[in-house]
């Protein structure tokens, strides 16, 4: 077998998902660059097909009945990277924006944008604005991008609201409490995942969703981000089906 054909092999059954889909499915998007070296092109070719893997991801999530589904696109850490890299990055987000978001409000889905928004180029800004701004009533999917983002920045920033607000004399530090902070976080209103999915074979959380993640379940799948597709999605979904979860108490599956 093939070093090509042994990295795409499935860990997991390629079979349709049954009963027990989760409500919120977060996506950490793994595996652009590999992918295109793998096969002699560019990394920025990895990354275009890894907007066709975002736009299958979401149809699939729709078909699933999934309510929330959350990608990492570009993380706070992700400026390090050559900055002819992250320029090319920026611009598939403007197009994926401008070509996109009509589709996406026809079809129901709210977007939402977690992340530091302050240092980002005003162009980029208003995109996502117009994004969240045009999609806010809509009812379906929600399709959370978490862009310039980062878990423990996120955290950083509640912790500074609320502190504050103490410093103000508007908050007790003794009322503080988890939910308190929660309701800091830019995921405000959204539930905690219950599957966090990573491609490329990496078995990291690499800073996502720090807070929100105590008791997600995750699959780690060997495909690379762009070969993500339905078949790839719902296989994760059925591991997910069969997990126990337990949130720390006994199983709710003991006899």
């Amino acid at each position: 077998m093939s070093g090509e054909a042994k990295r795409s092999a499935p860990i997991l059954a390629r079979q349709g998902t049954g009963e027990g889909a989760p409500a919120h499915v977060a996506i950490i998007m793994d595996g652009n660059g590999r992918w295109a070296a793998q096969r002699g092109l560019p990394r920025f070719e990895g990354h275009r097909k890894g907007i066709e893997a975002i736009r299958r991801a979401v149809r699939t999530a729709t078909d699933l009945g999934i309510r929330y589904l959350t990608v990492y696109s570009f993380s706070a850490e992700n400026w390090r990277r050559p900055e002819e890299e992250v320029s090319f990055l920026m611009g598939l987000l403007k197009r994926f924006v401008r070509h996109d978001l009509a589709e996406l409000h026809a079809n129901n889905v709210r977007v939402r944008i977690i992340g530091e928004r302050g240092g980002l180029a005003s162009d980029i800004r208003l995109l996502l604005d117009e994004a969240e701004q045009l999609t806010r009533n809509n009812t379906g999917l929600t399709l959370v991008i978490a862009f310039n983002y980062g878990g423990r920045q996120e955290i950083v920033s509640a912790v500074r609201a609320l502190a504050q607000k103490v410093k103000e004399g508007t908050l007790d530090p003794s009322a503080i409490d988890m939910g308190m902070i929660g309701e800091a976080l830019d995921t405000r209103g959204i539930p905690d995942p219950d599957l966090v999915i990573r491609t490329s074979g990496e078995q990291r959380v690499s800073n996502f969703l720090t807070w929100q993640t105590a008791y997600s379940e995750f699959v780690f799948l060997p495909d690379f981000w762009p070969d993500f597709d339905e078949a790839i999605f719902k296989a994760a979904i059925d591991e997910y089906s069969r997990r126990d979860r337990r949130f720390g108490g006994l199983s709710a599956k003991a006899s």
